[in-house]
């Protein structure tokens, strides 16, 4: 499988954004460090991680007849699916074809990477014109997701597949295992959500409201309201984890209410 890989990053490489000097006049030095922060890795080729970033909406306002970031987002598409399959493959051995089918797409919809791009604040390197800035809110899931993947293409590109691997497992499936939200029977947040549309209560809303601990050892405290009412309090490791925590517990005081 390696060597598949490696044959389409020779000629994905012959083709593409490759103008390092534009990519200086698009992103600063110090966004450069803080790229190099998210993905825990020093970059190679700054155009690569450029090409990701870049909208298709904001070639419009450039001279330029380079590629957007739709490529890349091809790329990091294979790249995220196999990297997820063979943890899944490990993870459950005694599964068959239809669950494992079933998780993978849990965790590589559109909204789990889009709640990881979020999480990993790729919104503020996204380079697009400014009709879509401004309504960025409706459509935000799908470029958010897009661009996560267009970035995983851009690491593999510049670091390979285990540099990939690393980072996938750190900000996208080791969140959503560890909460439980690959599993469709545990996930409280995907219930609680249920019951606030059953009973046309207004959409849950999670709210991080304590962060403590060092930094590469942090407990968040995440506090979730359904309109004006606090339902449920919720800690965890990460954001994630802490979120459906306080689901379980609002789901745990709208049964005792019923009862």
């Amino acid at each position: 499988m390696e060597g598949i890989f490696t044959r389409i990053k020779n000629l994905f490489s012959k083709r593409g954004f490759q103008n390092n000097k534009l990519s200086k006049q698009l992103f600063t030095s110090q966004q450069f460090l803080d790229l190099e922060k998210i993905i825990g890795y020093h970059i190679k080729d700054q155009s690569y991680y450029v090409q990701a970033l870049i909208h298709r909406s904001f070639l419009e306002e450039l001279d330029e007849d380079d590629a957007s970031n739709e490529r890349l987002e091809f790329l990091g598409d294979a790249v995220l699916s196999l990297i997820t399959a063979e943890y899944l493959f490990h993870l459950y051995p005694d599964k068959d074809e239809g669950f494992l089918t079933k998780v993978r797409a849990k965790i590589v919809n559109r909204n789990s990477l889009a709640d990881s791009a979020e999480e990993i604040g790729l919104v503020k390197f996204l380079l697009m014109n400014q009709n879509l800035s401004n309504t960025f809110s409706r459509g935000a899931k799908t470029v958010l997701s897009d661009a996560f993947e267009a970035l995983v293409g851009a690491l593999y590109l510049d670091q390979g597949l285990d540099a990939c691997r690393i980072f996938i497992r750190k900000v996208l499936i080791d969140p959503i295992v560890e909460a439980g939200e690959h599993l469709v029977d545990e996930n409280y947040k995907s219930q609680l959500l249920e019951y606030a549309q059953a009973n046309k209560l207004d959409l849950p809303n999670y709210k991080v409201i304590k962060e403590e601990g060092p930094q590469h050892e942090r407990t968040f405290t995440v506090q979730v309201n359904v309109g004006e009412n606090i339902y449920g309090i919720g800690k965890g490791k990460n954001k994630k984890t802490a979120e459906q925590n306080a689901a379980q517990k609002a789901l745990e005081k709208i049964q005792k209410s019923q009862t």
